[in-house]
């Protein structure tokens, strides 16, 4: 299971932007179970360019909320936490705190980790950060509410 991409496995005709895999134009992140976390290499394009030469900071807060979405998915399959009839996904991103550390790179591949800090079947809550060369480059503290249709 942890050599299967978690966007393959839970949600594989999702159309999102940044980890749909069913969508031929968005990012494709691909995020995977590893040591406890939830991890996943990424490779900025360069049109992901914010002007200066470094990428972009809504392209990072995409990666970000994106990944946290796979760590988000995961724990609601293993507490069997079901999106409802006729959605995608259980849990919605409810809000994301994106810290802006130092530049991250445009021309090299970076690093994603995430990991639930708190869940309930209520609301799931997640930490990630984007690194490059060992160096945190960006943070996300993620709130997740469930979907409820109204």
């Amino acid at each position: 299971m942890d050599d299967i991409a978690v966007q393959d496995r839970l949600i594989p005709t999702t159309t999102c932007f940044g980890c749909g895999p069913a969508n031929p134009r968005g990012l494709r992140l691909k995020s995977y179970l590893r040591d406890g976390f939830v991890t996943a290499t990424f490779l900025p394009w360069p049109e992901h360019d914010n002007g200066v030469g470094f990428l972009n900071g809504g392209i990072i807060a995409t990666l970000l909320d994106c990944h946290t979405a796979a760590a988000v998915l995961n724990e609601a399959a293993l507490n069997g936490w079901d999106a409802p009839p006729g959605f995608p996904i259980p849990f919605v991103t409810a809000g994301i705190d994106v810290r802006y550390l130092r530049p991250s790179p445009l021309d090299s591949p970076v690093e994603l980790r995430a990991v639930v800090t708190d869940s309930s079947p209520a609301e799931i809550v997640c930490d990630a950060e984007l690194r490059f060369e060992d160096k945190t480059r960006a943070t996300g503290h993620a709130v997740w509410k469930r979907l409820r249709p109204r």
